[in-house]
């Protein structure tokens, strides 16, 4: 048996934010099984984790493959250990492969996650971009571990129908390894319609077909690149951002140089058991 829960990520509504499967684990089983229950779960991301010392070993995994950092299953992992593990803590620390990570209980039920910084290089405008994206007009393009992709609007954002398709030849053009893999698109948040809920700094959605995932609904690892970029942008150290999947998604963002601040809220889904 394994003890399994479904996490809602950056949102305070069931069914809204990014769902994370969390596997909480006595002892690593085999990498195949592993990706077999990531395949079965069909989220975005599966986070595997066991507790060492005063850390935890995270893992997390698409249907597809193995990542080097997932910031939604990281905050439902977190969220997951804080109800019903380790209920008396104010921060946990993660053993990943993007180095420690820690997430912290904030203000209000809001979480608050540590996360690197990347710094994107300024890049071409891949061929597979003005196929993918038609006729919106591409501002520029930035290469990190993930390309990100800025447009004029918050209406150019949302309004997007991606070829996926020719999406998933930025692999090859971009010459991006198999776990760096997903192209960000994002705009000023200036355009979204009033109202206290929609009031943004900046906007973004996110696609990774190349990992199985078409497109996330609410992506904390886009954010390590969103946050310094918007921040450059803005003249801005403390940011609020929206992601306008259909699900939709709610972030706050801090730029500390080589690290950011992400928050958010979570919503407990589903506890109970996986029958391997």
């Amino acid at each position: 048996m394994i003890n399994y829960y479904v996490v809602d990520v950056f949102t305070d509504k069931l069914f809204g934010g990014n769902p994370a499967g969390v596997c909480v684990l006595k002892e690593w089983p085999d990498d195949a099984l592993l990706q077999r229950i990531a395949f079965e779960n069909n989220l975005s991301e599966t986070a595997f984790l066991i507790k060492k010392g005063d850390c935890y070993d995270l893992r997390w995994f698409t249907p597809e493959l193995e990542i080097d950092l997932c910031g939604h299953a990281t905050m439902g992992s977190a969220y997951v250990l804080f109800e019903f593990y380790e209920r008396g803590a104010a921060e946990l620390k993660f053993n990943t492969q993007s180095g420690v990570l820690s997430v912290t209980r904030g203000l209000g039920g809001e979480m608050l996650m540590d996360l690197p910084a990347w710094h994107g290089a300024p890049a071409p405008v891949y061929p597979c971009l003005r196929k993918a994206f038609g006729d919106a007009a591409i501002l520029e393009v930035r290469k990190s571990n993930d390309i990100l992709v800025a447009f004029a609007s918050a209406d150019d954002v949302r309004g997007m129908v991606p070829d996926f398709a020719a999406l998933a030849d930025i692999k090859a053009e971009a010459s991006m390894p198999d776990d760096k893999f997903g192209v960000i698109i994002t705009a000023p948040g200036d355009a979204v319609p009033d109202g206290a809920e929609h009031r943004c700094d900046f906007v973004s959605r996110y696609f990774a077909p190349n990992a199985g995932v078409a497109e996330d609904p609410a992506t904390g690892r886009a954010h390590c690149m969103l946050t310094p970029y918007w921040s450059e942008k803005l003249g801005k150290t403390k940011m609020s951002a929206l992601q306008l999947s259909k699900r939709g998604g709610a972030l706050s963002c801090e730029d500390r140089g080589e690290r950011v601040v992400i928050g958010g809220r979570v919503k407990l889904y589903l506890s109970g058991e996986l029958h391997i």
